[in-house]
């Protein structure tokens, strides 16, 4: 499995941490794509992602046009509310597939779009709403192409401490 979390001039550390978290959590590839619009060092993104940033595998690309001459061929799919078909009508691939996410102000550019009708999906939602958080969105879609391969890798079954009551959990 090589699922690729793709998020193009992300704005906001918080959502880009917790995006990493969540990719860490379920062995995708976070793939961010410059410019940033805040620093890797920053400590709102460092600490969205708690402890979890030894388990991610990063990849940063210099600009959307170097990303999408190196991923051609490449199973992508973008996520847009100007989408016909939603996320969970598509059958992921195995194989290297790439979830593709915009900016938090303006989303993915339509002269992207236009050239990739076919492979845009939406998440569902009421008319008046503009969009969902970007690290909502993201779990959202990661967590379908997880459930489309019956969680690979992943671990499916909680135990409970049997505790008294009282007792610290």
């Amino acid at each position: 499995m090589a699922l690729h979390i793709v998020l193009f001039e992300p704005e906001i550390p918080q959502n880009t941490g917790n995006i990493a978290r969540t990719c860490a959590a379920i062995g995708a590839v976070l793939h961010l794509v410059h410019p940033l619009g805040y620093s890797l060092d920053e400590k709102h993104l460092k600490r969205a992602g708690l402890d979890y940033w030894h388990l991610l595998t990063l990849i940063e690309h210099a600009s959307i046009e170097a990303f999408m001459g190196e991923h051609k061929g490449d199973q992508l799919f973008f996520f847009t509310t100007k989408a016909h078909q939603l996320y969970s009508e598509i059958a992921y691939p195995e194989d290297e597939c790439y979830l593709i996410f915009g900016k938090e102000s303006r989303g993915i550019s339509e002269h992207i779009l236009i050239g990739h009708e076919q492979d845009c999906v939406r998440i569902p939602m009421l008319g008046e709403a503009r969009s969902l958080n970007l690290s909502n969105t993201v779990a959202i879609a990661a967590y379908e192409y997880m459930r489309q391969h019956s969680f690979p890798s992943l671990v499916q079954n909680g135990t409970l401490h049997r505790l008294t009551w009282g007792e610290a959990t």
